[in-house]
């Protein structure tokens, strides 16, 4: 994890950590890493260390391994890729002969490390596997390194650990939310299992309560520790008193500090961008409010749609908006741009707001489409200036009778001058192809009084500004012709195509004129402007377009590493010779050199241009002639050979060019190298000269001016400032803020002196979520960089009611920690003490938005933990299964996203690990992966026999690459984009056609499959299988869902497949149904969705789940599922639920059973009869969400889904909406997405239903009785007589099923004491309460 930290800041630093680095203990490894790094950089390690925010790209590499896949029990190996075998090649780096080397050269990833080395193509390809640090790895490494430098191979190196251990993580957040206990919840079952005592987690020497020191107290008094631990409880209860607070103890209550900031993974990335910027200050010497200045500086961003100069005289204008009388009717305001129009209509005013200048080579067969379609601008009076550039042959020899395109011209002025240019559509109509006798034959049909010899002929009066449009294309620095530039600025070559520049001309008025709209009402462009003038002034108009300048990919010196200056010109010469530097070779360099350093500016420039005439050079080679002055040529006698050895080397390592290559430097940034034919211009260096002054140099040198620094010293300073400040990572604009007062309400902490600081500005309100979750960032930022903070309290004035219901715990640590006795520490957990007993708590996870988390281990129920019912130490481990890959996907034909489109993930070894489908919701897809490299496909099937992709960003393959290759190497987000596009001859098929679940059948996006072998997709088909949804939190709930599936079990003969929401299920449950399906013979599997970012967020757990139940059902399950039914876990089958799935929805994507009526004395709870529910409905009923089938290609084909999404998205803004969200949102929804309202005797529940109904119910549902309040449990026994009896069955069950994995264990124990640890999955984080 070093050795990518160093890595970030360039290839070259990691291999030179790597060369010196040794296997060792923490701070030896950090004292190697102080080599490369500075303080302020060894801070941030150890930080990053601690969050360990490098894993990722080491595991990264170590799934890339997997994929070879490595030798067993090889700790190191090499992967080599050559066109031919070559074991003459390996026994020569004495490596171990492969038994076949003749492999196709590999992908290499963005993120790859590649010893730098010859820069060759042609030579064998070696990956390099091990763990830095290692004697195998200093045995290859040396080996190979070696034979990089020599350039006889390319060497890369992936990092591989053959026995990877799992850590623990920190960078997200555990929530204890407290419940309502309104309605009872709790499951009775004792639990089992080891208890953990409270000092395995907490230090109890500073353990103070009240007063009094506990872990002092039992150390003294170990006799009494009993009663010690008891006067604990006592005292914490006191403490922690959760009575109500009344309003005024709230007011009192908001002056308490607490902070406030919503936390991501990229704070590390944040720290490390501006630590580049700030010590690059601080070693410049500029300090303390200069530097605030200089950091605030609006460094404008590289624009990259720059534009050329389009006044000048070599284009020819066909029209002119503001003086041709064509267009004397129209307006000429500037403010009749802000007159309202219907949309899309565009302004005809007499401005040239719009200017098209075409760059033609009048012999290309596009040109001429490329006019007429100028000429259809022109004859619809399109307020389109349009202008030509002909570029033509420029040999004052050639005439019209011998180059088609000089005859063209001349033709051309001919027309101008005796009738209009705007005639020439009406004048000349030459064909596709141009040619001399095209030309003249059409003079002779048109113009037959016209003198073709004093028109095309060497002495033609018409020949006039021939050369200027050569001139102007070559000085301009355009690419190939044709070109088209809109008010200056390029169009690619795919716009200028004549089928696209329509379009495309016609969406950039549409554009531009938001931005004149917006110009006129700034004030910037009035009455009396010259909108060309206006145009041509804008920052990003340039004289000269160079991709080389222009680009935005851009190499800087760093001038910051050590404080000093550098020689006081400010234009300089470095000679990068191509061979040795002597006597001989380097007269002409040494003689200006000398120049340089003995005259004036001026005098230095004459005298330089001289010598780089032919002649003089040759002379001064000769030694034929000396320098007249005096003093250059004392200087030239003096001047050594081994300076120009030493600019050579320079040359070399730090700009990275290779002997001879040329390249230019401005303020820092690298041009370069040139091709060998390559020209820099004069033209170029005033482009060049500009950009950087108006990029950030003269904002720079403003501000160096007011520090009164000597001139020389300030021209340097102004130089590396410029650099330091282009180079950096462009973010999000500083801005100055004042503030008014700070003298109340907030708290100052100063940084250290003569160090290099960061400002922090908190502004909080102590009692909201948020603040929880700063505080500790806050605290953890203050002891791993110098900052200098201010929290400004912004509390609210007046409050109703507590506005925190939770307990929070930020985990996160500034170090990696280490015990007592010098060993790492576990990692860090989210430890909650004195934590009062009575409130029931619920335990949530909050975590990085790429996080898929999952309870593994913990014998509690974490959604009820009630902590009087507890001794000793509530426990959980979680662990962090997979990251998550997000992505949108589009039709490229349509702009639509492609509903039911499929895509798969995988290696090439396993192309089929996980699947997902695209939703029509932005066209969002997910997909479970972990750190790796990973494929994506289209689905085989119907995706893949419809679609093909075409294109994708955001990937670490090219967009046009046939394989779409995606690599996770950090935690944070990855979002691609995929475009696709129907094959030709698929045109008019669709995904979710009638027949489209007969092919392509995936495995869903499950991750555990139980209950059965698997089967081919054609046998999945033909089998009649009952599919059962349901979701359940908390060991009650799960008691629950399993009677529920045993009552679905003994009420039908058709094989049952259960699918259940794997979010929030307990590690005891995922543990044992597999033994439920064992021994009942039913399939099952575990689905898995993470929340979309871009979907309004709930907070409450029991919300979320409601939401799980509505809102995913169309990308849960895989398209071959026709049918799911949904079954509250809390229900109890009396019928054969294959009876609903196969009744007749009637058209409708599900069938709802309505709630009941006919319990009379509920009356008054029945809100659906009154208010907004009452007019919503109508002659309609409101239905209940216990149970529910849904018609699964009906609900997909109508986009219900994406329905339901786009109401929730609506109305969940509200909180007072949606109060039972699962419930309410289909029902909210019944006149868009129509509800089949199924038979009353489908769904029975005491509290609506009159005992006579009781009798013929297919399903009860243990619903709660708003009006008795009466706990599940007893409900559940007293309602549904057979219901004790499948609890009894299910408790022997589970009963034997631990008796057998009690067995297990002991007999594995006594082979191998270390193999009954835990060791599933991959990365794990553990909390404790």
């Amino acid at each position: 994890m070093c050795s990518e930290f160093i890595g970030e800041d360039g290839n070259e630093k990691f291999w030179q950590f790597v060369d010196t680095s040794v296997r060792s203990y923490y701070n030896l490894i950090l004292k190697k890493a102080g080599q490369f790094l500075t303080d302020l950089q060894l801070n941030l390690l150890k930080f990053a260390l601690a969050l360990r925010s490098y894993s990722p790209a080491v595991h990264a590499s170590q799934q890339i391994a997997s994929d070879e896949p490595p030798p067993e029990a090889c700790p190191a190996f090499v992967s080599i890729h050559v066109k031919m075998k070559t074991n003459h090649f390996i026994s020569e780096m004495s490596l171990t002969a492969f038994p076949n080397v003749c492999r196709p050269k590999p992908y290499l990833y963005k993120n790859d490390h590649t010893y730098p080395g010859v820069n060759k193509t042609d030579v064998p390809v070696v990956i390099l596997y091990a763990e830095i640090g290692t004697k195998k790895f200093t045995t290859f490494h040396k080996v190979l390194s070696e034979k990089a430098q020599d350039g006889t191979l390319i060497y890369v190196l992936r990092h591989f650990l053959p026995k990877p251990q799992k850590m623990l993580l920190s960078g997200y957040a555990v929530e204890l939310a407290i419940k309502s206990t309104e309605y009872k919840a709790v499951d009775d079952t004792k639990v089992t299992g080891q208890l953990v005592t409270f000092q395995t987690f907490c230090d109890e020497n500073d353990d103070e309560v009240q007063g009094f020191l506990f872990g002092t107290l039992k150390k003294s008094h170990p006799e009494i520790q009993e009663q010690l631990t008891d006067l604990r409880r006592h005292l914490l209860e006191s403490t922690n008193d959760m009575a109500p607070l009344k309003v005024w103890e709230m007011q009192g209550i908001n002056d308490i500090f607490r902070l406030i900031y919503t936390v991501e993974m990229h704070i590390l990335d944040i720290l490390r961008g501006e630590a580049r910027v700030l010590e690059g200050l601080h070693n410049l010497g500029i300090k303390g409010e200069h530097q605030g200045k200089l950091l605030k500086l609006p460094v404008s961003a590289v624009d990259d749609s720059y534009s050329l100069d389009i006044r000048h005289p070599a284009i020819m204008w066909l029209n002119d908006i503001e003086n041709d009388p064509t267009y004397r009717s129209w307006p000429t305001g500037v403010q009749e741009l802000l007159r309202a129009t219907f949309p899309g209509v565009i302004r005809q005013i007499r401005r040239n707001f719009f200017n098209l200048v075409l760059f033609l080579d009048p012999l290309q067969e596009e040109s001429v489409e490329l006019v007429k379609l100028a000429e259809l601008f022109y004859k619809h009076k399109i307020p389109l200036r349009i202008g030509f550039v002909f570029v033509v042959n420029t040999k004052d020899e050639i005439d019209g009778f011998s180059d088609a395109g000089v005859g063209f011209y001349r033709l051309l002025n001919y027309i101008a001058d005796e009738y209009d240019l705007s005639q020439l559509y009406t004048k000349v109509e030459v064909g596709e192809t141009l040619s001399v006798d095209t030309v003249t034959a059409y003079l002779k049909k048109k113009f037959p009084k016209a003198n073709a010899e004093r028109i095309l002929g060497v002495e033609s009066e018409y020949d006039y500004k021939r050369q200027d449009g050569a001139l102007f294309y070559k000085k301009s620095g355009l690419g190939a012709l044709p070109l088209a530039l809109f008010n200056g600025v390029p169009l690619s070559p795919d716009e200028t195509e004549p089928d696209e520049l329509e379009t495309i001309i016609l969406q950039r008025i549409m554009d531009t004129t938001t931005a004149f709209q917006r110009a006129v009402f700034m004030g910037q462009l009035t009455e009396g402007s010259d909108v060309v003038d206006y145009l041509m002034e804008q920052a990003n108009v340039v004289p000269r377009m160079n991709p080389l300048i222009l680009s935005t990919d851009r190499q800087y010196l760093d001038f910051t590493a050590k404080p000093g200056y550098l020689p006081g010109v400010r234009v300089g010469v470095i000679d990068n010779p191509t061979g040795k530097p002597s006597e001989d070779n380097t007269v002409l360099y040494r003689a200006i050199w000398a120049s340089l350093l003995t005259q004036k500016n001026k005098a230095a420039a004459e005298f330089v241009q001289k010598l780089l005439i032919d002649e003089s050079s040759q002379l001064l080679q000769q030694g034929r002639t000396k320098m007249k002055d005096f003093l250059i040529q004392k200087k030239f006698n003096t001047m050594e050979v081994d300076f120009i050895r030493s600019q050579q080397l320079f040359c070399r390592d730090v700009l990275k060019l290779s002997p001879g290559q040329r390249a230019v430097i401005s303020n820092g940034r690298i041009l370069g190298p040139f091709e060998e034919l390559e020209e820099f211009t004069v033209e170029d260096f005033h482009l060049l000269e500009k950009i950087t002054l108006s990029g950030s140099a003269e904002k720079v040198k403003a501000k160096v001016k007011q520090m009164g620094m000597k001139p020389k010293h300030a021209s340097d300073l102004v130089m590396k400032v410029d650099a330091l400040l282009t180079a950096a990572p462009k973010g999000e604009v500083r801005r100055d803020v004042h503030f008014i007062k700070d003298s109340h309400s907030v708290l100052n902490l100063s940084p250290r002196e003569n160090e290099v600081f960061y400002d922090v500005v908190a502004i909080v309100d102590p009692l909201t979520r948020e603040a929880q979750k700063m505080s500790p960032l806050l605290i953890v930022l203050s002891q791993v960089i110098n900052v200098r903070l201010q929290v400004f309290m912004n509390c609210r004035a007046k409050l109703s009611e507590m506005p925190l219901k939770s307990f929070y715990r930020f985990v996160l640590e500034s170090d990696v920690s280490f015990l007592a006795n010098d060993t790492v520490s576990p990692g860090p957990v989210a430890r909650f003490t004195e934590l009062p007993e009575s409130p029931l708590l619920t335990l949530n996870m909050i975590t990085p938005e790429s996080w898929i988390v999952q309870a593994v281990r913990s014998p509690h129920d974490l959604d009820n933990i009630h902590l009087q019912e507890v001794s000793g130490v509530v426990t959980a481990e979680y662990e962090l299964e997979h990251l998550l890959l997000e992505g949108h996907c589009f039709d490229l034909s349509t702009g639509q996203p492609p509903r039911g489109l499929q895509f798969t993930l995988g290696m090439s070894q396993d192309p089929l690990m996980y699947d997902t489908i695209v939703m029509a919701n932005l066209g969002y897809f997910q997909l479970k992966a972990n750190p790796g490299a990973w494929i994506l496909r289209l689905r085989k099937g119907r995706s893949e026999e419809i679609y093909q992709i075409v294109t994708h960003d955001g990937t670490d393959s090219p967009a046009d690459a046939g394989d779409v290759i995606v690599v996770l190497n950090s935690f944070h987000s990855k979002i691609i984009k995929v475009r696709v596009q129907k094959k030709a001859d698929k045109i008019s098929e669709d995904l979710l056609s009638e027949n489209s679940e007969s092919k392509g059948i995936w495995d869903s996006i499950a991750s555990i499959t139980g209950g059965g072998s698997k089967k081919d997709d054609a046998e999945k088909k033909k089998e009649d299988v009952l599919n059962i949804f349901s979701v359940a939190s908390g060991h009650l709930y799960e008691r629950f869902l399993r009677i529920m599936m045993l009552s679905v079990l003994r009420h039908t003969n058709t094989p049952v497949k259960f699918w259940f929401l794997k979010n929030y299920l307990s590690p005891s449950f995922k543990e044992t149904i597999s033994h439920m399906a064992e021994t009942y013979g039913f399939q099952y599997e575990l689905v898995q969705y993470k929340w979309p970012r871009w979907l309004h967020q709930q907070t409450e757990k029991q919300r979320i789940i409601w939401g799980y139940k509505i809102l995913f059902l169309d990308v849960l399950f895989p398209l071959a599922v026709d049918k799911i039914i949904f079954v509250d876990a809390d229900q109890i089958v009396r019928a054969d639920l294959k009876e609903l799935r196969d009744l007749d929805l009637e058209g409708a994507p599900y069938g709802y059973t309505p709630f009941c009526d006919s319990r009379r004395e509920m009356e008054g709870y029945r809100f659906w009869k009154t208010g907004y529910w009452a007019s919503h409905l109508g002659h309609r009923k409101y239905h209940i969400s216990a149970l529910y089938v849904v018609d699964l290609k009906k609900f997909r084909r109508i986009a219900a889904g994406d329905r339901l999404r786009g109401q929730y998205q609506a109305l969940s803004q509200d909180p007072n909406s949606l109060s039972n969200l699962d419930q309410d949102l289909p029902n909210n929804m019944i006149h868009q997405v129509v509800i089949k309202s199924l038979p009353q005797e489908w769904l029975w529940c005491e509290t609506w239903c009159d005992d006579t109904s009781k009798v013929t119910a297919k399903t009860i549902d243990l619903c709660n009785n708003p009006k008795t309040k009466e706990p599940k449990l007893t409900a559940a026994a007293r309602i549904v007589p057979e219901w004790v009896e499948y609890d009894n069955e299910i408790k022997q069950l589970l009963r034997r099923a631990q008796e057998e994995e009690d067995t297990a264990t002991q007999e594995q124990s006594k082979k191998s004491p270390s193999s009954s640890q835990h060791k599933k999955g991959e990365q794990r984080k553990t909390h404790s309460g």
